[in-house]
């Protein structure tokens, strides 16, 4: 039965086991509740403009004018891909980061891209 609990979340024990509703570690003893830590991984998700989940290394495309601030300025246009984003989760509003052709790396958010 040991085999099919997952390990701490904390410390990588495989010694977990069942207490009630939740699951607890002998080592660090940390306590967790299954439910509420693949709630967490769903919310954890970044999603593009239509609902499609976004992954490290994805390429999206831009599907609204963007202007952008700094030194160099401009505006990205509709239909202008990123390559190779990355999740910055915690960075201000926005949450990817994905090199652009003509303006180097950029921050967007996950509201403006489409999945490609």
């Amino acid at each position: 039965m040991a085999d099919t609990l997952p390990p701490c979340p904390r410390c990588s024990s495989e010694y977990t086991y069942e207490m009630g509703e939740l699951l607890v570690c002998p080592e660090c003893a940390h306590e967790w509740s299954p439910s509420e830590e693949a709630e967490a991984e769903l919310a954890a998700q970044v999603k593009d403009s239509v609902g499609n989940v976004l992954e490290e290394g994805d390429t999206v495309t831009i599907i609204k004018d963007v202007k952008v601030k700094g030194a160099g300025g401009g505006t990205v246009k509709v239909g202008t891909r990123a390559k190779g984003i990355r999740i910055i989760n915690g960075v201000g509003d926005h949450d990817l980061e994905g090199k652009v052709d003509g303006f180097g790396v950029l921050q967007l958010k996950s509201s403006i891209v489409k999945k490609v």
